[in-house]
């Protein structure tokens, strides 16, 4: 038997009474426990009072007495919600609105009128983006602080498990490890993703859609032509910062594009692990040469 918190609670908040029945209809019915409100300053009740519960809040952007702009505002600012996936459900998709969303923390987009799977492929990577975080955040809490002495280490690793035990290991090397650890695993399996096994962004759009990502990544870790490449993770200590140097074998890509959100990819279900690395974990991110190198630092 699943235990209930095993299952990923969405706050729905909707302001047209029809809308959030059907809603929370098609979630429940996916599986999903949920919980809803029909006006900003309730879903800010119902957020105030549990903040650490949600594992997705579906959010309406045109409401009465508090937009959703606002309740956005509110939940970012919050320190248990930093990293709370926050989906803006809004008729509003000129690059403009998109882009304040994005902006104030809104990293996926629904466009209404939309269709019940569209809503529920992105409710799927948003949950799973977030249970994800949430157990590297708990497994940094519970590693070591002794790499608070270290100065300079190297760690090679090839598969997305491997990427995980080093990144809750070596965030305990910043200040604050539980900001770090869910930027640096970001910047590694994009290393690894793209990077050694060669998975495009389209392709990989392609394989969330299917479910078959998981399988993807098992069969070309397998294969002899991309199985048997590394990514090196380096971690320097200088006087004022932590540097996280991250190199893989591939052959690169335009990194600039995913510096920042983008309006254009904010309906996609993936393709914000980069920017969200820059915007929440790291003082600085930077690719250098093709794309297979990027340092990224805090302060020490």
């Amino acid at each position: 038997m699943i235990e209930m918190d095993a299952v990923p609670l969405v706050l729905v908040v909707e302001d047209e009474p029809v809308n959030l029945a059907t809603l929370v209809e098609n979630l429940e019915t996916e599986g999903y426990r949920t919980a809803s409100a029909q006006n900003g300053q309730a879903a800010w009740d119902l957020i105030e009072a549990a903040p650490e519960s949600f594992d997705a809040i579906l959010l309406d952007r045109v409401m009465p007495d508090m937009d959703g702009i606002e309740v956005l505002r509110r939940v970012k600012a919050h320190p248990a919600m930093a990293f709370t996936p926050v989906i803006m459900q809004t008729a509003l998709s000129a690059d403009a609105d998109v882009a304040e969303g994005l902006r104030a923390g809104a990293f996926y987009y629904l466009t209404k009128p939309f269709a019940a799977e569209t809503m529920l492929a992105i409710v799927a990577a948003a949950a799973k983006d977030h249970r994800l975080h949430r157990d590297l955040q708990r497994q940094a809490r519970q590693t070591t602080r002794t790499l608070a002495w270290l100065r300079r280490a190297e760690f090679a690793f090839r598969t997305p498990g491997e990427a995980r035990d080093i990144a809750t290991l070596v965030a305990h090397a910043a200040p604050e490890p539980d900001r770090v650890v869910l930027g640096l695993i970001e910047l590694m399996l994009n290393a690894i993703e793209h990077g050694n096994l060669g998975i495009s962004y389209e392709e990989k759009t392609r394989l969330i859609a299917e479910d078959g990502l998981l399988e993807e990544i098992e069969r070309r870790l397998a294969a002899p032509e991309t199985g048997s490449r590394q990514a090196v993770l380096t971690v320097e200590r200088t006087a004022s910062a932590i540097w996280f140097g991250i190199a893989d074998e591939g052959s690169g890509f335009d990194w600039a594009d995913y510096l920042e959100m983008q309006p254009r990819r904010a309906f996609h279900t993936h393709g914000r692990g980069i920017a969200m690395a820059r915007m929440i974990s790291f003082d600085t991110v930077e690719y250098r040469g093709r794309g297979n190198e990027v340092w990224a630092s805090v302060g020490s």
